[in-house]
């Protein structure tokens, strides 16, 4: 029924995920694909598979607009198939919302897509067998066990990340998850144009943006910061975004979309964009995990060498969704040779993972993540990146001692199971979320 082909890769990620929704003990996979890959396709066929079964699956997303783009995708994809798809977010009415418990609780609804009121408690699922996360990083993992907490004894679970992770990585952040990655890009999907641009050049930039939209796209304009200032000469996103709309573009709609404002503030502005009434967004780096909009074509990044390689890279994958061809100029003057090697980096590759590993050299493993993946281990002996057959071999030992003995009851063990219970103290359970 799809209206186009899946790649080798997909078909090799969906044997995977089925493979282990048949074996008896629950999945914990990883998917991760560049922007773009079609991890969404993947998702619905394990949504599916669950559904097949006589289960409950559920789709858990960062966003309310995010959770309505899915949810539309698959109405359009399973409604004739007779797969009845729920939506439950916030801001639904309280009519629908009863509807949706109630049909949910019966086991009336097979897949449930929705945003944190997914782990709320009121709600009861019938037999939830599937939880697929999207963009993981947005959820704690108290969150995500919460939701597992809702499902029967041990259900299925796929995270889904955009944000390329070298296999090094992935070994030592995701060492309990088995990782899944597609690693091509359908066919047919025209690569985004990257241009480093000086700051003197910015004049022919502002009208690069105003033939885009007489053409009938959209531009994202990003920035660092939302507020000026003292310390760091940062042009404010909200400061610029009213320079635009009074001196810049005053015959356009300009946009302001930035972390401070309240989430359905946000919705808002974000739905607005979406359905072509603005024609500008200025934002800060909230957008970096987003939503698809077909007509968006172009996306400016000011200060771009203040931003790390794998958010730059998830800032560009905004753009290049739909038919047209996109661009993404990176506004900057660099000082460091680091810096200018980013740009430079971006300039010649579109390719996720090989930004990833050019990012780790770059920044190092404990810099790889940024603040918001503050949870990066350290390691007390080795090197993430040098050491990586060692941490293979760490890893398979770990296992193979689990499955001969896993709770650690051997003598042999007793050291062990004493020291992680010492440093884990109160938050072992947790680690079977994944």
């Amino acid at each position: 029924m799809l209206p186009f082909e899946l790649t080798a890769a997909q078909e090799k990620v969906i044997g995977q995920v089925r493979a282990d929704m048949e074996r008896e003990t629950p999945m914990n996979r990883l998917l991760q694909g560049d922007v773009g890959s079609g991890k969404t396709i993947v998702a619905t066929f394990a949504l599916l598979t669950a559904v097949e079964g006589g289960f409950q699956a559920a789709l858990m997303v960062p966003t309310e607009v995010l959770a309505e783009q899915h949810f539309l995708n698959l109405q359009r994809w399973l409604l004739p198939m007779g797969v009845k798809v729920t939506l439950l977010i916030g801001s639904i009415s309280s009519r629908m919302r009863k509807e949706s418990l109630e049909e949910i609780a019966a086991g009336e609804s097979n897949i449930i897509v929705g945003t944190h009121a997914l782990i709320q408690e009121e709600i009861k699922f019938s037999r939830l067998s599937l939880i697929v996360i999207d963009e993981q990083h947005r959820f704690g993992v108290k969150q995500r066990a919460a939701l597992r907490g809702k499902g029967l004894e041990t259900p299925d679970v796929l995270i889904m990340t955009a944000t390329p992770i070298p296999r090094t990585l992935a070994l030592t952040v995701y060492g309990d998850l088995d990782v899944s990655t597609i690693d091509e890009l359908p066919p047919g999907r025209k690569p985004v144009v990257t241009y480093w641009v000086r700051e003197k050049n910015r004049p022919g930039v502002y009208k690069f943006v105003e033939e885009e939209i007489k053409k009938g796209r959209q531009a994202y304009i990003v920035y660092p910061l939302i507020e000026k200032s003292e310390k760091l000469e940062v042009k404010a996103a909200t400061e610029m975004a009213e320079h635009f709309q009074r001196e810049i573009f005053p015959h356009l709609r300009v946009g302001l979309l930035h972390g401070r404002m309240k989430g359905e503030v946000k919705e808002k502005v974000m739905r607005s964009f979406k359905e072509g009434k603005i024609d500008i967004l200025v934002s800060t780096t909230v957008i970096e995990v987003g939503i698809d909009i077909a007509n968006a074509s172009l996306m400016v990044i000011e200060e771009a060498e203040r931003f790390g390689l794998a958010q730059l890279h998830q800032m560009r994958g905004r753009v290049g969704r739909g038919d047209y061809q996109s661009y993404c100029l990176l506004m900057g003057s660099p000082a460091s040779k680091e810096g200018r090697r980013r740009l430079q980096v971006m300039t010649e590759t579109g390719d996720g993972f090989q930004i990833a590993e050019e990012d780790l050299e770059l920044r190092g493993p404990g810099e790889f993540f940024g603040t918001r993946q503050s949870g990066m281990p350290e390691l007390r002996l080795g090197n993430i990146v040098s050491d990586m057959e060692l941490m293979e071999l760490a890893r398979q030992e770990a296992f193979s001692l689990v499955n001969e003995d896993p709770h650690l009851r051997d003598p042999e063990h007793y050291l062990i199971r004493e020291c992680l219970r010492e440093r884990f103290k109160g938050k072992l359970e947790l680690s079977s979320v994944g």
